[in-house]
This record gives C-alpha cells, sequence and structure tokens, in this order.
C-alpha cells in the first residue's frame, strides 16, 4: 500500500501546502537564492528524491512566488478572493492522482503528474490559500509588519490577526517602540 500523501485536501494539508507556499517565497524573494536552497524548502516540506531544479526552474519558481505574494498584501478576503480567482483560473479541473501507485490519492489542479514544477506550486498553492479563505472569510495570512522584513506569514490562529512573520520580528518592534518611548536602556 502507498504511504499516505500528506496532500490534499483537508484543513491541514491545506495548511501545511500555504506554509510550503510561505517558505518558498521567503526562499526565493527574501533570500540569497540557489537551486540547492530551494530544493532544501521543497524536501523539508515532504517532496521527495530525486529532486534537481535548473536555473531556469528557479527563474520560472521566482514569477511563480511574485504572483502568490500579493495575497498575502491583499487588504481584505474580497481582494485575497479577487488574486486567487485570478490564478485559480489558470488551473485545470480537480483531477485525483497516485503517481501510478506510488502515492495515496491525493487533489491535483495542475495540467499533468509531469507538470512544470513552477504550475504546480502556482495551481496547488492557489488551492490551498483559497480552501483557507473559504474556511475562515479572511486573507489566510499577511505580509510582516516590520519595515526591515515584509516576508509573508500563514495565520490560521483562532486569536486576533497576526501583524509579524516571527517571534523574532515581533520582539524586535516590540523592544524599538519601547526604545523610541524613552524606556531604552541608559
Amino acid at each position: 500500500m502507498p504511504e499516505p500523501a500528506g496532500e490534499f485536501l483537508s484543513g491541514r494539508t491545506a495548511r501545511a501546502t500555504a506554509r510550503r507556499a510561505v517558505d518558498l517565497i521567503g526562499a526565493l524573494l527574501f533570500e540569497e537564492t540557489s537551486a540547492e536552497s530551494v530544493r532544501q524548502v521543497l524536501l523539508s516540506h515532504g517532496e521527495r528524491e530525486p529532486l534537481e531544479l535548473a536555473a531556469a526552474d528557479i527563474v520560472r519558481l521566482r514569477a511563480t512566488a511574485r504572483e502568490l505574494l500579493p495575497v498575502f498584501g491583499a487588504a481584505g478576503a474580497d481582494e485575497a478572493a479577487r488574486v486567487l480567482n485570478s490564478l485559480l483560473a489558470r488551473a485545470c479541473p480537480p483531477r485525483l492522482t497516485s503517481h501510478g501507485g506510488s502515492h495515496a490519492w491525493h487533489l491535483h489542479v495542475d495540467s499533468t503528474d509531469d507538470a512544470p514544477m513552477d504550475e504546480w506550486i502556482l495551481t496547488s498553492s492557489s488551492l490551498a490559500l483559497a480552501v483557507l479563505l473559504a474556511e475562515r472569510q479572511q486573507v489566510p495570512g499577511g505580509l510582516c509588519a516590520s519595515p526591515r522584513c515584509g516576508r509573508p506569514f500563514v495565520d490560521t490562529g483562532s486569536g486576533g490577526p497576526r501583524r509579524y512573520c516571527s517571534a523574532r520580528c515581533a520582539t524586535r518592534e516590540r523592544v524599538a517602540a519601547h526604545r523610541r518611548e524613552g524606556g531604552g536602556p541608559r
């Protein structure tokens, strides 16, 4: 029996796919990018070996990351939905695949099991983000409020909306605000 795919489509896997999108956007747009760094992100999110990426793949994946980023910067659910609908218009009808029996059955919205990596990332990420928007009726994430950062993040918590991509950015901004208010070291 093939191992569970860990892929679409339940809330848990939609969140995991959205986190993969955020990590790829970070690696492609906010860090020094190499084929190896992107490969490591994909492997950390369950992609299997052999996984080879050429320079042309990185160029296409960077363009994909630029297309996904506005979802996280949307001012509200309506704007995020418009962006996602535009991206989903390029997806293919949903289909089930087991990749020839090597995976458990799971949903794909790319053209074929051998579709280019950028097509697969764009369509699967868009679908995951759309599921999260539909579940919570709000933008599925945001952009870090730290002026020195701006990285995207997934927000699936039950509390108030997140403002920062990490505890590190939140702490840095709280310390800076405290110092601006006169509470800094003397």
